[in-house]
């Protein structure tokens, strides 16, 4: 009896597969809704989850560097400060983190039936988008509350910074797959990197607190810090730091080219890896 060899792999080692990830949308609409059920099943606040988290940390944060951090160059209450870059920073958290995970827990998936391996790191951003859109409509709840103007500019800027975070969030979360599947050790990495980026993001802190113009370019390549002054510079009405805001855009592209690059390359190892 001839004996048949079943090799799974992509179509195109080096190509992104953009026209493969649409011609397979409706398995990326299956596993972004999965992780959705899936990370707030059986639990009592279900979705409340995504609401209690930010505003849990923004008390905490408030009670504690309310008074350390001046932030007279903006008219925010400092809630609204901290809330801006919290949301902003639990969709980059949540995506880089599960991701980084996520091809080791669809092992089994993986080594039986081909499909673009670049849907699982997709599906975790789209669903820590989902908790992301959750969470703003609380900040507009908390800017009504504070008496905090919404003005047109605000709402101009809020795409592009969004555009800019799923970017960064996608760019770092498949390097981050790719290196995790190939070394174990970025388990165990990645929560201090993670933790790295944040104290160099402007959430709890603004940016233009630290007087040396180089310093504040330099933490500009932390594509967080554009994110949040597109998002949080906007707010008073003014007109965001575009410099730190494209500077951040390019470290945020740059990362996107290096993660597709590094995953597409390894993709059709990603059976034995794993």
């Amino acid at each position: 009896m001839e004996k048949f060899t079943t090799i799974i792999q992509p179509a195109s080692r080096l190509s992104p597969g953009f026209r493969e990830l649409w011609q397979y949308r409706e398995l990326f609409y299956f596993f972004t809704w999965r992780d959705i059920k899936i990370k707030y099943k059986q639990t009592w606040l279900g979705i409340g989850w995504a609401l209690v988290q930010p505003l849990a940390m923004m008390v905490i944060f408030t009670f504690l560097f309310a008074r350390t951090w001046h932030i007279d160059s903006t008219p925010l209450k400092y809630p609204v400060f901290v809330m801006a870059g919290l949301i902003c920073w639990n969709l980059f958290n949540q995506s880089v983190s599960q991701a980084g995970e996520s091809m080791l827990r669809h092992a089994g998936i993986i080594s039986k039936v081909y499909f673009p391996r670049l849907i699982i790191p997709g599906s975790v951003v789209l669903a820590a988008l989902f908790d992301f859109l959750m969470a703003f409509i609380i900040f507009i709840v908390l800017c009504l509350f504070f008496g905090q103007a919404l003005p047109l500019v605000f709402w101009l800027y809020l795409p592009v910074a969004i555009i800019l975070l799923v970017l960064a969030a996608l760019g770092a979360g498949t390097l981050l797959a790719t290196l995790t599947i190939r070394y174990r050790d970025f388990r165990y990495i990645a929560p201090f990197l993670l933790q790295v980026i944040f104290f160099t993001s402007q959430i709890i802190y603004p940016l233009q607190a630290i007087n040396d113009i180089r310093i504040q370019y330099v933490l500009a390549l932390n594509p967080l810090n554009g994110v949040i002054e597109l998002f949080r510079g906007s707010l008073g009405g003014n007109q965001p730091d575009l410099t730190i805001a494209g500077i951040s855009f390019a470290a945020a592209l740059l990362s996107l080219i290096t993660g597709l690059y590094i995953f597409k390359k390894t993709e059709s190892r990603f059976a034995d890896l794993a």
